[in-house]
């Protein structure tokens, strides 16, 4: 894999995808499905889907492609590949709170060690460089040229006194009982793979997650907080969150910046 090449392609391909949704969340209406498994879908998500989806496969030909949005896609399996949530909170979306995100990352062997946040509501972008290293960009974002790049790191967390981000959408008492085991300095709500660029930044400390969530969900946000220097274990033995599971799905887990004294469940 040429990373120059993929930082290049994944961020321009993520921001035309903004653009997209954009247009579809500032317009005066827009429809909304189910999916078979219930959860809502909108153009955005398809038109994002179909934009990156192209993008993508232009410029990586060879490389497995597993996006959010095509079901066929979710039975294939590789060393290395590329996965996609075009529109992650998308009921962010619907309800216009604007904390949805473009998720892209590349995995092997069960990391994602590449990967790309964007939040166009929220003039916020993430992404890990060439070299790994987690970044964030400030705007106007340019598809072709970059713009002001500052490093991210994640805070040496107080024990305590801890930050907690979770999630807007899926909070309920398990979170809550869990959270309880720590002590809490702050706590603080946000949709979609922001939750773990919160962690990246060091504007939080840890982001337990106990609900079911897929890889494409996951992946691109894992990245970035690697490559800032945070991590993300499984909820119930706290070993590393791998992926390239069957069906892609993943187990609850644990987004953390090291110094958390993590706690069992």
């Amino acid at each position: 894999m040429d990373f120059n090449q993929l930082e290049s392609v994944m961020r321009r391909v993520a921001i035309e995808a903004g653009d997209v949704i954009m247009e579809i969340y500032n317009s005066d209406e827009f429809d909304v499905r189910a999916k078979s498994d219930d959860s809502p879908v909108t153009a955005a998500d398809e038109a994002a889907d179909l934009l990156i989806s192209d993008g993508l496969r232009q410029a990586f030909p060879d490389v497995l492609l597993v996006t959010e949005e095509q079901a066929d896609s979710h039975s294939e399996q590789a060393n290395a590949f590329l996965i996609v949530d075009p529109l992650d909170g998308t009921k962010e979306f619907i309800h216009r709170r604007g904390d949805f995100t473009v998720n892209i990352a590349y995995v092997v062997d069960g990391v994602p060690i590449r990967g790309v946040v964007y939040a166009p509501a929220k003039s916020r972008m993430f992404f890990t460089r060439a070299d790994g290293v987690s970044v964030e960009e400030a705007g106007p974002f340019d598809p072709q040229t970059t713009g002001s790049l500052s490093s991210i790191n994640v805070s040496n967390p107080d024990n305590a006194a801890l930050m907690v981000v979770a999630s807007k959408s899926h909070r309920d008492q398990a979170t809550d009982d869990y959270i309880g085991k720590y002590h809490v300095k702050d706590m603080k709500s946000a949709g979609s793979s922001l939750k773990f660029c919160l962690v990246a930044t060091g504007e939080a400390d840890i982001y337990p997650r106990v609900g079911r969530t897929m890889e494409w969900d996951t992946a691109a946000g894992h990245a970035v907080l690697k490559g800032a220097g945070g991590d993300v274990v499984r909820f119930d033995d706290h070993t590393p969150l791998t992926y390239g599971k069957p069906i892609y799905e993943n187990p609850f887990f644990i987004a953390y910046a090291p110094g958390v004294d993590l706690k069992k469940a």
